[in-house]
């Protein structure tokens, strides 16, 4: 069984399934790729898979996080009351797919290279076990525009790390490679440059032998869903969103040429 949405694709094979993110130039998370995951979801929860393998094949990296020019296209010129519903929709979509992702019956495996910013550090963190190349960076840049992780990345960090480490990634939003990840814990194994697929490919193998439902049980023990928090910091992106500073700092953003170059250029589009 196969699937393919968009720049999204996925197979299953030996009772594992891959999801293959490929939308340039590097994942950007939009209303249309948010679509494409939402599909995947469909699929990948009725099917017997037992691991889930998910990777890019963008050069860039893993996922460069939100499509900022279309958040930005969203709300600029309209008033809050205006654009907060739909905002609220979509930020309700996206976590509804991040949990998804967090309790799939199965054993999930990413497979990072490059580029895990913003919401793809928060896709990456609903995974149960990264594989990364020496050449994976994650950063949760948001407070630079004045606003916080809105898919559900902080409660998900300080699931996986001390608070200490965690108020130092928020707010310094400074990056980390690979080894300091692994270092941390957040990475389950760091391999060389370009290994990172093959390396997550084994481990979905060895993880679909054991007994599903025995793995399904000791996922639900060890990774619990930080419900309360998760819906507080919606709230807070929200009403985050709203503020002058957020919507002057995605103005100057999208004026930029180096402030963040994997995001798609205006007029792009999803």
């Amino acid at each position: 069984m196969d699937g393919a949405s968009g720049q999204v694709t996925w197979s299953f094979a030996d009772d594992v399934c891959e999801l293959t993110l490929g939308r340039l130039p590097c994942n950007e998370i939009g209303t249309s790729m948010l679509a494409d995951l939402e599909r995947f979801l469909d699929e990948a929860e009725g099917s017997d898979a037992r691991a889930l393998v998910v990777h890019s094949t963008s050069e860039k990296g893993f996922c460069a996080g939100a499509n900022l020019l279309e958040l930005l296209d969203a709300i600029d010129g309209r008033a809050h009351a205006e654009y907060r519903a739909e905002a609220a929709e979509f930020i309700d979509r996206i976590h509804a797919v991040m949990d998804r992702f967090d309790v799939l019956p199965m054993t999930t495996v990413a497979a990072i290279h490059g580029v895990c910013f913003g919401g793809g550090f928060e896709l990456a963190l609903t995974c149960d076990l990264w594989v990364a190349d020496r050449t994976a960076r994650f950063c949760f840049p948001e407070l630079r525009l004045g606003i916080i992780p809105g898919f559900g990345g902080i409660p998900r960090l300080k699931r996986d790390l001390p608070n200490s480490v965690v108020r130092d990634l928020l707010l310094t939003g400074r990056s980390i490679n690979a080894k300091r990840a692994a270092a941390l814990g957040l990475v389950s194994q760091m391999v060389a440059t370009g290994e990172a697929l093959d390396t997550a490919r084994q481990v979905a193998r060895q993880a679909a032998l054991f007994n599903p439902d025995a793995a399904c049980v000791a996922k639900r023990f060890i990774k619990s869903v930080p419900r309360a928090e998760l819906d507080e910091e919606k709230e807070h992106f929200l009403r985050l969103l709203g503020q002058p500073a957020a919507i002057k700092a995605l103005r100057d953003f999208a004026k930029r040429t180096d402030a963040m170059p994997y995001q798609p250029q205006a007029g792009e589009g999803l």
